[in-house]
């Protein structure tokens, strides 16, 4: 999931600490490095953007990834709007603001959803950086309802809006929502939890 990177539009709560154009400048060049590195034949990368119709349009993206616009609403209801739109089969949601996540962090989420209904990667924030669902059925109608974001809820939350779903943990990594998150601090615990 990926917003046009414009100043004062994207990650403004780090634009605040640092500026709002340093902070669409480090989005943008940080996405880019994402791209690259989780471009890999074990799955398609699709970039869900916002706004819709600049995400669309946009020439900051590479042209090679399809893109899907992601739509209104909080990030729960565009999360679960994505999750309805793909094909079926196993599919993961991230954000473009996690510095250390690698290709093998992503392959260990599909690995969960081979035993597991859901799969999220955990954030010390109480947030999480990836979401994954099996999806062999539709997902349900309930999921991200009530989810506190932006807070240290939000993993709880969502976990609890699929309260019949096996749900594994995978990876801890960092996010980058202040200048306090610094990009080397991302710590990975390649262990998987699951709930009963």
């Amino acid at each position: 999931m990926l917003k046009e990177p414009r100043p004062g539009r994207v990650k403004t709560r780090l634009g605040r600490d640092i500026g709002h154009v340093r902070a669409a400048w480090w989005f943008r060049h940080q996405v880019a490095s994402l791209l690259r590195r989780l471009d890999d034949p074990r799955w398609q990368l699709v970039l869900a953007v916002s706004p819709d119709h600049a995400g669309m349009a946009s020439r900051v993206w590479p042209a090679h990834l399809p893109r899907m616009p992601q739509g209104r609403g909080d990030l729960g209801a565009r999360m679960g709007r994505i999750m309805r739109t793909l094909p079926p089969g196993p599919a993961c949601i991230i954000g473009g603001d996690i510095p250390g996540v690698r290709p093998d962090h992503v392959a260990r989420a599909f690995v969960a959803l081979g035993r597991h209904d859901a799969v999220f990667g955990p954030a010390p924030d109480g947030g999480f950086w990836l979401m994954g669902l099996r999806r062999t059925a539709p997902p349900p109608t309930a999921m991200f309802r009530g989810v506190r974001w932006s807070g240290p809820h939000a993993l709880t939350d969502s976990m609890a809006s699929l309260p019949d779903a096996r749900i594994a943990l995978v990876d801890t990594l960092q996010d980058v929502d202040t200048a306090a998150d610094r990009p080397g601090s991302a710590s990975a615990r390649p262990t998987c939890h699951f709930r009963p």
